[in-house]
């Protein structure tokens, strides 16, 4: 029986937030209520609070899980020791950004960081959050470029958490230009090509 409730808890949760994709997303995360959010998920506004003190902590939560979901997908990467490190990341990153073409959801989440959040007043603290996700998926690239040097793909001088940064600097420069166009790229034609030219003169 208990286990029960925590498993229709945590689905009520997921509904909660798969509910308050749909209204940032549509909404922007300023304009958006609880009210809104409660009605698409079809729960009570105290089911919310249940869960979650407030509005901005139904975003943080997406976040975390945004972010949980691209390190895991990165850890799990790392586990197989591919003899070509620079390769292996190249095609990672990629098949990263056709996901964001397949994955309307993960569209719907970026688009909201992205393009429908103001982190101005009440949300200032949710950019340094941004911030510190940004250093740990730095970090996370930086393990690739480490194993290649020690398979001698790259040089021995080469810094790589500039390069780390470099990277990620030109993958959210082409996320956020899909998110704002989306029919001005293919992801499945142009991401292969984009990170060909990232890497191709690396090692």
């Amino acid at each position: 029986m208990v286990r029960r409730t925590k498993e229709e808890a945590a689905r009520t949760r997921s509904r909660i937030m798969d509910a308050a994709v749909d209204v940032f997303f549509d909404r922007g995360v300023a304009n958006a209520t609880l009210n809104e959010i409660a009605s698409q998920a079809n729960v009570t506004r105290g089911a919310i609070y249940w869960h979650f003190k407030n509005k901005l902590d139904v975003f943080d939560a997406l976040n975390d899980r945004l972010q949980l979901n691209f390190a895991d997908t990165i850890l799990a990467d790392l586990r197989n020791d591919h003899p070509h490190p620079l390769l292996q990341l190249e095609r990672m990153c990629a098949d990263l950004l056709i996901d964001l073409e397949n994955n309307l959801d993960k569209f719907k989440v970026l688009s909201i960081l992205f393009l429908k959040s103001d982190y101005t007043g009440e949300m200032e603290p949710y950019l340094d959050l941004q911030n510190a996700r940004k250093k740990q998926s730095i970090e996370l690239f930086s393990e690739y470029f480490a194993r290649a040097k020690k398979h001698k793909h790259l040089l021995a001088d080469v810094d790589t958490r500039v390069l780390s940064m470099a990277l990620l600097s030109y993958i959210t420069g082409i996320v956020v230009d899909y998110l704002r166009d989306p029919g001005s790229l293919v992801m499945r034609e142009h991401a292969p090509k984009f990170m060909r030219l990232f890497f191709r003169n690396l090692g």
